[in-house]
């Protein structure tokens, strides 16, 4: 096996799909602010995400028109930026989960053929 190969595939894999795995986070309608979102992605899948993917991948969602942001007036007196799905992510994300459904289905079919 060769472990160097293995590791860029995971990698390339995760980065390929966290525009997948972010709207399906915020598609619960619920808003996140950015250090939260980090935690409900890493508890729903295991994946770490830095913030500095995290944020640049944020802006090109919501310059997509994706998601959008607000901030939010603390109690410590520093406002936190939330984000939110869409109605144009959420129609995105079901095409998304349409097409992952039927990739899925078709990597399982070539995975147990061999």
């Amino acid at each position: 096996m060769n472990k160097e190969f293995i590791d860029k595939w995971i990698s390339q894999l995760k980065k390929g799909s966290l525009s997948f795995v972010i709207l399906g986070v915020l598609a619960y309608e619920q808003e996140y602010y950015g250090y939260d979102l980090i935690q409900e992605v890493k508890k729903k899948t295991t994946i770490d995400i830095a913030e500095g993917t995290l944020y640049p991948l944020l802006i090109r969602l919501k310059n997509e028109g994706l998601v959008e942001s607000n901030w939010v007036p603390q109690k410590t007196g520093i406002p936190r930026k939330y984000y939110k799905i869409t109605k144009e992510g959420q129609s995105t994300f079901l095409e998304m989960r349409s097409y992952w459904a039927g990739l899925n289905q078709h990597l399982t079919t070539l995975t147990h053929a061999l």
